[in-house]
C-alpha cells in the first residue's frame, strides 16, 4: 500500500489557492484511513471465527459417531491394564454333539487384600469367617496385623459372597475381575469333562487351564485364539448321558454294588454317545485325589476307561468268531464241551461245576456260557493265533481315547501267552483290560467285521478300518448274541422291540494285596449290542462288586445284577436313537372262519 503524506506542501498550497481548509482535509484522511484498518481486521476476524466453527462441527460430528457406535455395540466388562506378560483366559466352550452347553466360563471376582489399608483388621476377620466357615479368625488376624502388603483371600466369589464382603465396608479388602470355568450340568459327563482350574493368577485375571479329562488333553486347543472362540463337540448326547446315569445310579443302589461304568458306543464310527462312572463329583467343586488307599475307591477313578478288569465270558464270542473266521467252525457245529477240562496241573469247571456235554454246538457253547466249549475251541485255534486276533481287535493297546487318563489306563497281559493263559482268556480270565475297550472289541466285531477305534469328538463319515472278521462271521456272532438274551444266560436283558444280543461276564474280583481272588466279590458284565439284527449300538455295564439281596441268598452273577441293569438303559435311551420298536406280529390264534 502506497501512503499518501497528509500535509505536503504541494497540496497546502493548492488547497489554499481553492479556498479550502488544509486541516480538515488531513482529518479526513486520517478517517479514510481508519476506516479501511478496521475493515481489514473485521474480514480477518470472520475468517478465524469461521475456521473454528468447521473445527467444532468436525469435532462434534466424530465424537457423535462414536457414541452411536458404542450405543449400537454389546457391552463389555472393562478390564484394567496390568503390568507384565499378559494372562489369557479365554476357553472356548465344550459342547456336546448336538451344541448343548456342557462346559463355559462365567465372568466373577476374586478377593485379595492389603493388609496394611486396613482400618480394623479383627472386626473384618470375624467378619470374613461368617462369610466363609472355613477360614480361620486367628490366621486371619495374624496376616492382618503382620507385615504382609498382599494376600489372596478367595479365588472365586458367588455375587452374594461379594456382596457380603462388600458390606464388610474395609477399604483393605479389594476384587479383581477374572474368570472362571462352570460345568452347568453339574456331575453329568464329569470324568469326560475333566475339570478345570487356575494356572498363572494376577490381581484383573487368571489362567483357566485344563487339570483332568478333555479340558487337559484339548488344553491348549482350549485356549489358543486362533480358533476364534470356537467350541470344542463332543460325541456325548447330553440326553443319553443323563439317562444312562440316571439307570446306573439307581441299579448300583439296588444291587448293592461298590461302583459301577457305561459305555455307549456307535458300532459303526466308534463316537461314544455316554459314558458314566459311578460314585462320580461336581467339576465344579472338583475333590482332591486320594494319597493313600485304593485309586478306585476315590470319586475321581474313571471306572470306564481307568477300571481294567478281568471282564469275564463276555470274551467268549472273541473265540466263536475266530473259530468261524479260521472255518473251523459254523454256529452249529459241534464242540466238545464235556466237563471239567483237564490241562496239565490245571482244571477247568463249569460254573457251579455244572456239565454241559459231552457236545454242544457253537452257537450254544456261547448260549450257556461253557468255559470248557471255549477252552477246547481254544486248544485249536492255538495260543499265538487267538493272541494276534485279540490284539487286531485292540484289546491289549493302550486306549486311544481323548481323555488325558486313557493312556496310562494300559490293559494287564501275561508275558507268556502259553495254551493254559489261551483256555483261560476265552472266558476273560488271565488278563485285564477297561469296559471302554470291550465295547471297541463289540463294535468292530458286529459293525460288519471292521475295527472302530472309540472317540470323544463327534464324527462325520468314518471311512471303514481294517477288516477283522468277513461279515458273515460278524452276522452269525451278533445272531449268537441274540439268542444269548433269548435263551440263555442273559434272558432278563430282553426289551421288547429292540432285539437285544449280548454277554454277560462274572468274573472274581482280583484282590488289591498279595495275589488271587475274592471269593465272594465280583466285577459283573454285560456287553450288549441292539438291535442285533441290523446292529448299530453296542452297550457296556459293568458292576463293581455286585450283589442282589432281594432273595434267600445273595445272587452275584451278572445275570442277576449287570443284565437288568443294561436292559433298563437300552429300554431309556434306544427311543432317544430313535429306533423304532419292531413289534413281532401275534401268533394265529387258530379259529378258522367258516364261509357258508
Amino acid at each position: 500500500m502506497i501512503r499518501t503524506p497528509l500535509r505536503p506542501l504541494a497540496r497546502i498550497l493548492s488547497a489554499r489557492a481553492r479556498g479550502e481548509n488544509p486541516d480538515a482535509i488531513e482529518r479526513e484522511n486520517l478517517h479514510q484511513r481508519h476506516e479501511e484498518m478496521r475493515d481489514r481486521l473485521r474480514l480477518r476476524a470472520e475468517g478465524r471465527l469461521l475456521v473454528m466453527s468447521v473445527l467444532f462441527l468436525c469435532a462434534f460430528s466424530v465424537v457423535g459417531a462414536r457414541m452411536g457406535l458404542l450405543a449400537a455395540s454389546e457391552a463389555v466388562e472393562p478390564r484394567a491394564a496390568a503390568s507384565g506378560a499378559s494372562i489369557l483366559a479365554q476357553r472356548a466352550d465344550i459342547t456336546d454333539r448336538n451344541g448343548r452347553i456342557l462346559a463355559t466360563n462365567l465372568s466373577t471376582y476374586s478377593l485379595y487384600a492389603h493388609p496394611q489399608q486396613m482400618i480394623e483388621p479383627e472386626r473384618v476377620a470375624s467378619a470374613l469367617v461368617e462369610i466363609f466357615p472355613d477360614l480361620k479368625r486367628d490366621r486371619l488376624i495374624k496376616d492382618f496385623t503382620g507385615n504382609r502388603k498382599f494376600m489372596w483371600i478367595r479365588r472365586k466369589l458367588s455375587p452374594e459372597q461379594r456382596q457380603a464382603v462388600h458390606d464388610i465396608g474395609d477399604p483393605g479388602l479389594l476384587f479383581g475381575p477374572r474368570e472362571m470355568r462352570l460345568y452347568p450340568n453339574g456331575r453329568l459327563a464329569a470324568h469326560v469333562l475333566g475339570g478345570a482350574g487356575f494356572g498363572r493368577e494376577g490381581v484383573h485375571s487368571a489362567e483357566v487351564i485344563g487339570v483332568a479329562g478333555v479340558e487337559k488333553a484339548f488344553d491348549g486347543w482350549l485356549r489358543d485364539p486362533a480358533n476364534d472362540g470356537a467350541p470344542l463337540a463332543l460325541s456325548i448326547d447330553l440326553t443319553l448321558q443323563t439317562a444312562m446315569r440316571q439307570v446306573l445310579l439307581g441299579g448300583m443302589r439296588l444291587m448293592n454294588a461298590k461302583g459301577a461304568a457305561g459305555v455307549l458306543m456307535d458300532v459303526h464310527t466308534g463316537e461314544v454317545l455316554a459314558m458314566t462312572s459311578l460314585p462320580d463329583f461336581d467339576p465344579n467343586d472338583r475333590p482332591r485325589p486320594l494319597t493313600e488307599g485304593d485309586a478306585s475307591d476315590s470319586p475321581l477313578f474313571n471306572r470306564a476307561v481307568q477300571g481294567v478288569y478281568e471282564l469275564g465270558s463276555t470274551f467268549k464270542i472273541f473265540t466263536a468268531a475266530q473259530a468261524m473266521e479260521m472255518n473251523l467252525a459254523r454256529p452249529d457245529t459241534l464242540v466238545d464241551a464235556n466237563a471239567p477240562l483237564r490241562w496239565g496241573k490245571h482244571t477247568i469247571h463249569e460254573y457251579q461245576r455244572k456239565n454241559y456235554g459231552p457236545l454242544l454246538s457253537l452257537t450254544d457253547v456261547i448260549v450257556k456260557s461253557s468255559n470248557v466249549g471255549t477252552g477246547n475251541m481254544a486248544l485249536k485255534i492255538g495260543a499265538k493265533a487267538q493272541r494276534d486276533f485279540l490284539d487286531r481287535l485292540g484289546v491289549f493297546d493302550p486306549l486311544p481315547l481323548e481323555l488325558v487318563e486313557a493312556p496310562g489306563a494300559r490293559p494287564l497281559t501275561p508275558a507268556n501267552w502259553s495254551e493254559i493263559v489261551a483256555i483261560t482268556a476265552t472266558y476273560g480270565h488271565g488278563f485285564s483290560t477297561s469296559p471302554t475297550h470291550l465295547a471297541a472289541a463289540y463294535a468292530s466285531l458286529l459293525n460288519g467285521g471292521t475295527l472302530v477305534r472309540p472317540t470323544l469328538l463327534r464324527q462325520g463319515r468314518v471311512a471303514p478300518g481294517p477288516r477283522i472278521v468277513r461279515p458273515e462271521v460278524s452276522r452269525a456272532s451278533a445272531e449268537m448274541l441274540r439268542q444269548v438274551v433269548v435263551r440263555g444266560t442273559a434272558s432278563m436283558g430282553e426289551v421288547p422291540g429292540y432285539a437285544v444280543g449280548g454277554k454277560t461276564g462274572t468274573a472274581d474280583k482280583v484282590r488289591t494285596r498279595g495275589r488271587g481272588y475274592y471269593k465272594d466279590k465280583n466285577i459283573n458284565t454285560f456287553a450288549s449290542v441292539f438291535p442285533a439284527d441290523d446292529p448299530k449300538y453296542v452297550l457296556v455295564v459293568t458292576l463293581d462288586e455286585p450283589s442282589d439281596n432281594s432273595g434267600e441268598k445273595p445272587r452275584r452273577t451278572a445275570g442277576w445284577t449287570a443284565v437288568p441293569v443294561a436292559a433298563e438303559v437300552i429300554r431309556r435311551t434306544a427311543p432317544l436313537l430313535g429306533l423304532r420298536p419292531q413289534i413281532a406280529p401275534a401268533p394265529a390264534s387258530g379259529i378258522l372262519l367258516a364261509r357258508e
